[in-house]
């Protein structure tokens, strides 16, 4: 169920933004035991990037999100933590909310192209991301997986990227989700300090 809120009204949406004229804003999913960051405050859909938009021109390092990211800030790329061969990086056009990615630092497009110590270390980042977002949002479950090749759905398969996808009951299934669900810019930047800082105490924990 959705509802129009016009500038007339001045409606607040959640988390302090108002809707501008005609804007439909569909009524928010709980998700039970997450925090305010990590509700799905507002769904409009994704075909911006679908689209075109934001997409890598080409499949240089140069102008690959994946390459040049690690350049910036952790804050400005919303980066949540870097390790020796890979990173954990928050989705910018996310299929639910906390998703997350693991990426090597090099470019490159298949696992099979990986050195052991990064499929290792991917796999290892992937398995701690899953413990901090839970202790974090307390998800029922998660989709994990590598889409290898535009044909198999990557949407930059010049990078290869490991999908972290916290998932609650009654969110909705896995594919319209894909296509259309992407939270408020600005809350990924909340959600990013969130899992900086549990992932910071998760390994201050005795035995990791």
């Amino acid at each position: 169920m959705t509802e129009d809120v016009t500038a007339e009204t001045n409606n607040d949406l959640p988390g302090g933004g108002t809707a501008g004229e005609g804007v439909t804003v569909e009524a928010p999913f709980y998700h039970e035991g997450a925090p305010q960051a990590f509700q799905r405050l507002w769904t409009p859909h994704r075909m911006a990037y679908i689209g075109g938009q934001n997409k890598p021109s080409d499949d240089t390092p140069a102008q690959c999100p994946f390459c040049t990211g690690p350049a910036r800030s952790d804050e400005e790329s919303l980066i949540v933590y870097r390790g020796e061969t890979s990173y954990v990086i928050m989705n910018l056009y996310p299929y639910n909310t906390g998703h997350l990615l693991v990426c090597p630092y090099r470019h490159i497009s298949d696992l099979t192209e990986a050195t052991a110590a990064e499929r290792v270390e991917i796999s290892e980042l992937t398995a701690t991301a899953m413990s901090v977002v839970r202790s974090v949002s307390h998800p029922h479950g998660f989709n994990l997986g590598m889409n290898q090749g535009e044909v198999a759905g990557a949407g930059i398969a010049a990078h290869l990227h490991q999908h972290i996808v916290p998932r609650w009951k009654g969110d909705a299934n896995f594919m319209p989700i894909i296509g259309r669900t992407k939270p408020v810019p600005q809350l990924l930047g909340e959600q990013r300090d969130m899992l900086a800082s549990a992932w910071a105490d998760h390994l201050q924990e005795p035995g990791d």
